[in-house]
Order: C-alpha cells, then structure tokens, then sequence
C-alpha cells in the first residue's frame, strides 16, 4: 500500500506539477511571451537559492563538501552545455562539403516575439535545454526520495510532502518550459521532455522506497548539482538574453517579471513550508 501511495505521489508531483505549468506557460500566459524569459530567470535563480540549496545547507552534510559540488556542477553544466553547442555546430556543414567551425557559428537568440508569430531558424539551436532537462531529473529524483522518505515515515506527511512538491516545482517548470520553447518551435516537444524528466520523480520514488536510508544522506548532494543547472541557465543564457538597450518602460517590465518569478517560487516555498 505504501509503495502504491509512493507511486502515485510522486507521479502527480513530477508530471502534475509539469502540466500545469504548461497550462499557465501556453495558455493564460501566452501572450505575455516576450515576458516569460524574465520570469524563467526569476523562477529558476529563486528556486535555486531560495529552496534547494538551503534545503541542503540545513541537512548534516558539510557546508565545504556541498559548495565543492555546488562548482563541479556548475562547470559540468558548463560542459554539457559546450558540447551541446558544438553538436549543433557539427550538424550545419558548409557549401563544400565541410564542417562549419563552431566557433563562427553563434546560436540563434531566444524569441521574444509573440508567440504567434512564426519562427525562423537560420542556425543552430538555443544551447541549454539538456542542462536543464539534466538538472530537472536530478532534481526529480531527489524530489521522489523526499516523497518516498515521508510516505515511509507517515502517510499523511507523505500526502503534505508530494503536495507541497506539486506547488513549489509549477513556477520552476515554467521556467523549464520557456527555455525549452526557444530551443524549438514544437510546444509539445518542449513538453513531453519537461514531463519525462518529471517523470524520475517516481525513479526516485520507487529507488527511495527501497533504499530510503542510504539515499536520504545523498539528498543534499542531489539538490545542490539541481540547483548549479538552475543558476548556470539562468546566469548563462537567459540573463545575457536580458542585457539589452531598452526603453525604460521596457526595462520596467523585464524587472517586473523577474521579480514575479522570484515572488512565485518564494509564495509557494513559503506556503509548502507552512504546511
């Protein structure tokens, strides 16, 4: 019955928490999208700072050893995001027959447009997107060993826990969303990914349930390499897609957002916290 309630828990978490974010992202928020990349910084740097890594500060783990791992994972993501530019790069050949050199090719910018505008790609696409989706499925499985660990403890925490889950991941899968939207013109494509990376929350789950002690003391570990994805997009190439002359009212606005999306993850933070 437990594993069962596991299951589901971290299920409705990790995909739940994805759909609805889309609804929010694609749907009521859609016509704001030249918006959304504020708020994706927001939402991505607050969850980072604001959930995860004093989550992780506060276990028994070393300060020391998390923020050694807090920089490898930052330049792992750095990397992963290198070689992702240069497979994108390897995959547009020049009129002779040969390779362009990926250091002349500069990816394509993030659309700001609106959404119904059509879009054009005249080179390779926004790197990113595997940081992210790398970061949300560790992120996801630390998330099912914390689901896992409460249902195991009590199954009315277990309840509170992958609700307060489902909460605090909809505006951090917004943002999730928005950096996976630019890297492609296929929405569904951007969703589906976002899901199955959601979906190692029940990996998690699943793995927690069996081996809750041992894994528990790896938690920390696991929201800290989450959040240095988070701060390397963020920091890496959504703010530097924010760096340009603007109006000030223009400018107003892009802050506005940013500060919304930092007030969404603190709300929710605030109010699972509460529970």
């Amino acid at each position: 019955m437990t594993l069962i309630a596991i299951l589901f828990g971290t299920l409705v978490a990790g995909i739940g928490s994805v759909w609805l974010a889309a609804l929010l992202s694609f749907g009521l928020l859609a016509r704001y999208t030249s918006h959304m990349l504020s708020l994706a910084a927001g939402a991505l740097l607050a969850t980072a700072f604001m959930h995860l890594l004093p989550e992780a500060f506060e276990s028994q783990a070393g300060a020391q050893e998390l923020f050694a791992t807090l920089l490898m994972g930052l330049v792992f993501f750095f990397l992963l995001d290198k070689a992702e530019l240069y497979h994108h790069a390897h995959e547009h050949h020049d009129p002779h027959g040969g390779v362009q050199d990926p250091l002349r090719i500069k990816p394509s910018p993030l659309p700001l447009a609106d959404s119904h505008a059509p879009h054009h790609h005249h080179g390779p696409g926004r790197s990113g997107s595997w940081a992210v989706l790398t970061g949300d499925s560790v992120h996801a499985f630390g998330d099912g060993i914390l689901i896992a660990s409460a249902f195991v403890a009590d199954m009315r925490l277990g309840v509170i826990t992958a609700l307060a889950v489902l909460a605090h991941e909809i505006p951090h899968h917004m943002g999730d969303l928005v950096v996976l939207r630019a890297t492609s013109s296929n929405q569904r494509a951007a969703l589906v990914k976002v899901s199955l990376a959601g979906a190692v929350t029940a990996l998690g789950g699943l793995i927690g349930y069996v081996l809750v002690d041992m894994l528990h003391a790896w938690l920390p570990y696991f929201l800290v390499v989450a959040s240095s994805s988070f701060v390397y997009v963020a920091l890496a190439d959504l703010i530097p897609q924010l760096q340009k002359r603007l109006s000030a009212q223009e400018t107003v606005a892009q802050i506005a957002w940013l500060g919304v999306g930092i007030a969404l993850v603190a709300l929710v933070s605030g109010l699972a916290h509460s529970g």
